[in-house]
């Protein structure tokens, strides 16, 4: 399986509630927003790039 994608699990750990805004959307453009919520993401530049963003409030593992 040499086509296999590498994924993260991308949980919510904290509130956007009190953040800039530009971190609210970026939550949402994750697929988040609500903590404790998971989704998992495909491992590329630009996801790693949004999580890097919001990382306070993210926890990642790499699946």
């Amino acid at each position: 399986m040499a086509d296999a994608k590498k994924t993260l699990r991308v949980t919510q750990v904290k509130s956007s509630v009190g953040r800039k805004a530009d971190q609210g959307q970026t939550l949402r453009a994750l697929g988040l927003g609500k903590i404790g919520r998971s989704v998992e993401q495909v491992d590329n530049d630009c996801v790693r790039g949004m999580i890097f963003k919001v990382k306070h409030l993210v926890k990642v593992e790499e699946l």
